[in-house]
C-alpha cells in the first residue's frame, strides 16, 4: 500500500464546548405602583465540531510486474497498478511522481544487479532503434463515470518519460468522500519497454513512486540532493564531481561547444554554469564561491569531492602540519580575516566571503543582465588548498611549477598559467578574439566576470579588470590571467599574497 508521506491519517474527532451565558437582566417601565424588576437566566450551550483533513493514497496490484522481452521487442502493456486517492481537503489534492529505482528518488532508469550501470535501461518513448528504455503513462475510470474524477496532467495519458525530478501528474481542485467504503479517486498505471539490439540479458529492475500532496496548489515535494556519479552525458549528470575518466570523453560529445550547463558542487550545493570552449576543454563559467570556513561545508569536503588530498584538507581547515612539498613552516587553519597585523598573507590561508554574492558586470552566457556574482577572493596558500604556502622572505624556485592541488571539485582543477605562450589560458586565448561585444570573443565565452582582486583587505578594480589564479607559481610569484572589457592578459608576476578568483577546468588533452 502507498501512502502520503506528507501528512498523517487521523480520524473524525468531536468537541463540544458548554458555555454559560452570564444572567440577564431587563429593566421594564410601568405606570403601577409597586412594580418590580424581573430577571430571567439564559444558558447557551456551543457545540463546536472539528473535522481533520485526512488524505491518503492507496495500491492495489502492486506486486512486481514482470514482463520477458527479446531483443528488438517493444511491449507497451506491463502491468496494471490500480491507485485510489481519498482525501477531504476541500482544495483538492495533486499526485506526483519520480523514479525511484535503488530506492533513490530522481533514479528513473531499470537497472541489472549483476551487470552494472554500463548497461541501464533508460527513460525514453522509443519503439525501436538501437537504445533500450522505458516510460509510464496513467489512466482514469470513465464507465461508469467516477463521482469524484481526476485530471491527469502533463501528457501523462500518453507514454512519457519516467521523471527524475518530482512531476505533477494528476490533480483534483475538490474533495472526495473517506472512510469505510469510500470511492475516492481512482488512476490506473501501466508501463511500457522497448529492449535494444544489443541489450544484455539479464533482469532489470526499476521503480516509481507516487506520492499525494494536499491543497491541489501546493509546492511540488523536494527530493533530497544526490549526485549521479554514472551518467554518461551532460543530462543524465548533476554535479561537477560526477565527471570522471570514465565518463568525461561521452560526457564531452554530449556537450555543444560554447552552451552553458549547470551543475552544482556537492559540497556546498553551489551552482555553477559549465561550458565546452574551443579549446576541447570543460571551463567553469563563474568564480568560484567555495567557502571552508563554513562549518557546514568543511564537514562535507573530503578527498573525493575535492581536487586535494585528505591530509591537505585537514590541515586546511584545522592549521598545521608539514608535508612534502609544503612550506616548513606551520600553516593556520583557513580564515575569512583579512587584518595584517594578524596574518602572513603568503603563509596563511585567507580568504574574503563577505562580497561572494556582489553582482559585479560580467560577459557571456553564465551572466544575467550583463551581471554575475564576484565568488569568494583566496590568497594563493588558500586556492592550492594550503599545499603552496611559502613566506615572502623565501628563496625563489628559480622556475615555475604546476601545483597539483587547490579548492577545486574532484576531477577539476586550476589551469596552468600563460608562461612562455604556453598554459591552458594561452590556449584557450588563441581560439577567440579579444572584443567582449563578439559572441566569439575569449571574454564572452569564458564569461569573464569584472570582479576585482583583494589587495589585503580592499577591493580593487572591481568592474574594471577580473584576475584569476592558475596553478603555475614559483613560491611567492604566480601566473595571473587579467581581464578587462577589451583585452586578455597574461601577469607572470602576480604576489601569491593577493586574493584572487579562481576558475576550474577538466582537462581532456
Amino acid at each position: 500500500m502507498l501512502r502520503s508521506n506528507n501528512e498523517k491519517c487521523a480520524a473524525l474527532s468531536f468537541y463540544i464546548f458548554l458555555s454559560l451565558g452570564m444572567t440577564s437582566l431587563t429593566i421594564m417601565a410601568s405606570l403601577l405602583l409597586g412594580s418590580s424588576i424581573v430577571s430571567a437566566d439564559d444558558v447557551v450551550d456551543e457545540i463546536n465540531i472539528t473535522v481533520p483533513v485526512s488524505c491518503n493514497l492507496e495500491g492495489t496490484g502492486m506486486n512486481s510486474h514482470n514482463a520477458t522481452l527479446n531483443n528488438g521487442q517493444y511491449n507497451s502493456a506491463i502491468g496494471e497498478t490500480t491507485i485510489k486517492a481519498y482525501c477531504n481537503d476541500n482544495e483538492g489534492f495533486a499526485i506526483y511522481a519520480i523514479g525511484y529505482t535503488d530506492n533513490e528518488e530522481g533514479k528513473n532508469v531499470l537497472t541489472s544487479s549483476t551487470l552494472g550501470s554500463t548497461h541501464d535501461i533508460v527513460t525514453g518513448t522509443a519503439t525501436s532503434g538501437s537504445t533500450s528504455n522505458w516510460a509510464m503513462k496513467l489512466s482514469t475510470i470513465t464507465s461508469p463515470a467516477p463521482t469524484y474524477p481526476i485530471t491527469i496532467q502533463n501528457s501523462y495519458d500518453s507514454f512519457q518519460e519516467i521523471p527524475d525530478d518530482y512531476t505533477l501528474v494528476a490533480k483534483r481542485t475538490s474533495a472526495t468522500d473517506i472512510g469505510a467504503g469510500a470511492e475516492g479517486s481512482t488512476l490506473k498505471t501501466t508501463y511500457q519497454a522497448y529492449v535494444g539490439p544489443t541489450q544484455p540479458a539479464g533482469t532489470y529492475i526499476g521503480q516509481v513512486k507516487y506520492t499525494l500532496v494536499h491543497p491541489h496548489d501546493r509546492n511540488a515535494p523536494q527530493k533530497p540532493f544526490a549526485c549521479r556519479p554514472h551518467g554518461a552525458t551532460i543530462d543524465t549528470i548533476t554535479c561537477m564531481q560526477d565527471i570522471s575518466s570514465t565518463n568525461k570523453s561521452t560526457i564531452l560529445a554530449s556537450m555543444t561547444e560554447s552552451v552553458a550547463y549547470v551543475l552544482y558542487d556537492s559540497r556546498d550545493q553551489q551552482q555553477y554554469h559549465i561550458a565546452k570552449l574551443a579549446d576541447g576543454n570543460i571551463w567553469m563559467l563563474d568564480n568560484l564561491a567555495l567557502d571552508p570556513t563554513d562549518s557546514t561545508t568543511a564537514a562535507n569536503m573530503s578527498a573525493s569531492n575535492t581536487n586535494a588530498s585528505s591530509e591537505a584538507i585537514y590541515n586546511l581547515l584545522n592549521g598545521g602540519g608539514t608535508a612534502t612539498g609544503w612550506s616548513t613552516a606551520a600553516v593556520e587553519s583557513i580564515t575569512n580575516d583579512w587584518d595584517a597585523t594578524q596574518h602572513n598573507y603568503f603563509l596563511d590561508p585567507i580568504i574574503n566571503n563577505q562580497s561572494k554574492d556582489t553582482l559585479v558586470t560580467s560577459y557571456g552566457p553564465a551572466s544575467a543582465g550583463g551581471q554575475a556574482k564576484a565568488g569568494i577572493y583566496y590568497n594563493f596558500c588558500a586556492a592550492t588548498a594550503s599545499t603552496f604556502c611559502y613566506d615572502y622572505d623565501s628563496d625563489p624556485l628559480g622556475e615555475f611549477i604546476n601545483v597539483s592541488q587547490d579548492l577545486c571539485p574532484a576531477n577539476w582543477r586550476m589551469p596552468s598559467g600563460w608562461g612562455s605562450g604556453t598554459g591552458e589560458y594561452y590556449n584557450l586565448a588563441q581560439h577567440y578574439s579579444d572584443i567582449a561585444t563578439q559572441n566569439n570573443s575569449f571574454q564572452y565565452n569564458l564569461s569573464i566576470t569584472l570582479s576585482g582582486f583583494l589587495n589585503y583587505a580592499s577591493i580593487v578594480d572591481q568592474n574594471s579588470y577580473g584576475y584569476w589564479w592558475s596553478s603555475t607559481a614559483n613560491r611567492v610569484n604566480v601566473y595571473t590571467l587579467g581581464s578587462n572589457a577589451t583585452t586578455v592578459e597574461p601577469i607572470n608576476a602576480d604576489y601569491a599574497d593577493y586574493g584572487n578568483s579562481i576558475r576550474c577546468l577538466v582537462g581532456t588533452h
